[in-house]
């Protein structure tokens, strides 16, 4: 049976047929806009792999999660002193000045700075002093021993004259990246010029998924990846003019539960909700295949992962015994609600989890909101269930951000409200180890407490999906994600 998706979009290529622009850019679809085009500011995963064109960081990573040197190499004088020189390649501003270490210190004070309410100044707090050397040398003194420091670093850096100015960095962004501004029409067209070779990079919000295919095969745009349900992939899959690649990914899908409300704050019911979602279903039927079941949020092939650790088995029968011991039966039915977004993929895996649920005895309502709306209640803590996911996670510093007693919101992403005193103890403790291997082990066994406690039901790491023109040449898929190998890709115009 043909989906509605599906359905719409033959019935619209047969009545306008294909055809291509005769544009010279390079056109990326996109499902959202970016929320900010200021590094300072960018949380969003679109904001964040989008600025990561326009401007550079002192840092980056590996495959494997390690922090590697990006604008900068380092070294460490103590244990609290980290001495970054910057390298002599590749800084220009795009407004022609030279970057010196002066705007990485301008960047990263700006971030310090409470009165600019910068979301990255929790995850800087142990900065205590920032000293120019030179203009290649910076150094960086933290109030205690933080191994894990570089991998901070990932701001980019913007110029100081312009810091200091109060330059508008959203809406006309100044970096030292492979890829310029040109300009923004409004919120759902932005193009960027590659500088090597001036090629225009074009970002367009179609919210749509259904409407991203129909540009792709007509050629109105040249790529899309992820937010394309398997239906549609696998259809586009034998269309001449497009090819479909994938990647693992490392996006981590999760269902959370408020843990101080009197139901879901019980361990018995939390499990049985586990035990009753069938995954390997919804990743087969669901998701396409594009998905590999989760146990914990870093992914295996992360420094500090746990491979073994895969998720809560499939077990109805399980789950259904749990919740006579939690005190529910055929009398007394579990009821719980269960929030989302209104977008119609969420709705749809809301679904199908209600449906699940409901085979072993657990009524589940589902509310669906806008985002703003959706967003707002989860962080208020006004929910017993919701589902949402992390992106790009890098630093174990994660955990202390969404498991830590001092990380309830708005000091931090504990939305559930864990408190549990061992999980502060290690998080503590292995922020203060000097060996990352010791480090690694104390993570890991975190990992392994949260499994067991449940604060969240670990569900998948989302593969990346794209689907792109087969003039298109070049984009490579990345594990988190990102869209650095614009920088990269070419189109030969039919």
């Amino acid at each position: 049976m043909i989906s509605k998706s599906l359905l719409l979009c033959f019935l619209l290529l047969t009545i306008m047929g294909c055809a291509e622009t005769g544009r010279n850019s390079i056109a990326f679809g996109l499902n959202t806009s970016p929320v900010t085009l200021d590094p300072r500011f960018a949380t969003d995963a679109i904001s964040y792999r989008i600025t990561r064109l326009i401007y550079k960081s002192l840092i980056d990573f590996d495959e494997q999660f390690q922090a590697v040197p990006g604008l900068a190499d380092w070294e460490q004088l103590s244990l609290s002193h980290y001495r970054f020189t910057l390298k002599n390649k590749n800084r220009e501003f795009h407004d022609g000045t030279y970057l010196t270490a002066k705007d990485v210190k301008a960047t990263y004070e700006f971030v310090l700075n409470s009165k600019n309410i910068s979301p990255y100044k929790g995850s800087m707090r142990m900065i205590e002093a920032i000293k120019m050397i030179d203009d290649n040398t910076i150094d960086f003194k933290l109030s205690q021993a933080d191994p894990l420091f570089p991998g901070r670093l990932v701001i980019g850096i913007l110029p100081e004259k312009l810091i200091l100015s109060q330059h508008d960095f959203n809406k006309k962004p100044i970096g030292s990246g492979p890829l310029r501004f040109k300009d923004r029409k409004d919120e759902s067209s932005l193009r960027l010029i590659r500088i090597k070779d001036n090629q225009v990079i074009e970002f367009v919000t179609l919210k749509d998924s259904t409407v991203r295919v129909l540009k792709l095969l007509r050629g109105e745009i040249d790529l899309v990846q992820g937010d394309l349900p398997p239906e549609i992939i696998a259809w586009l899959d034998e269309k001449k003019s497009v090819a479909i690649k994938k990647r693992r990914g490392d996006t981590f899908t999760y269902i959370g539960f408020n843990l101080e409300d009197t139901i879901t704050g019980n361990r018995l019911v939390r499990k049985a909700v586990a035990h009753a979602i069938d995954r390997d279903a919804i990743i087969k039927y669901i998701k396409g295949g594009a998905a590999r079941k989760a146990g914990t949020l870093l992914a295996a092939e992360h420094w500090a992962g746990r491979a073994d650790l895969i998720g809560v088995k499939y077990d109805p029968q399980e789950s259904r015994r749990l919740l006579v011991k939690a005190g529910f039966n055929e009398i007394n039915k579990l009821k719980l609600s269960y929030k989302t977004t209104s977008k119609p993929d969420s709705l749809r895996l809301a679904t199908i989890i209600q449906d699940q649920l409901k085979s072993v005895g657990i009524e589940m309502d589902i509310r669906s909101y806008d985002w703003g709306t959706f967003y707002g209640d989860i962080k208020e803590g006004r929910f017993q269930m919701y589902s949402l996911a992390w992106v790009g996670l890098k630093m174990p510093d994660i955990f202390r951000y969404a498991f830590h007693s001092q990380s309830i919101p708005p000091n931090g992403a504990n939305r559930g409200r864990f408190v549990d005193a061992k999980v502060d103890s290690i998080i503590e403790i292995a922020e203060l180890e000097p060996s990352i291997k010791k480090q690694a082990d104390y993570y890991r066994e975190l990992q392994k407490i949260l499994f067991d406690a449940l604060p969240y039901v670990p569900l998948w790491y989302e593969d990346n999906v794209l689907a792109i023109r087969k003039n298109v040449q070049g984009y490579v898929l990345n594990m988190d994600g990102n869209f650095d190998s614009l920088v990269d890709t070419t189109k030969v115009n039919n």
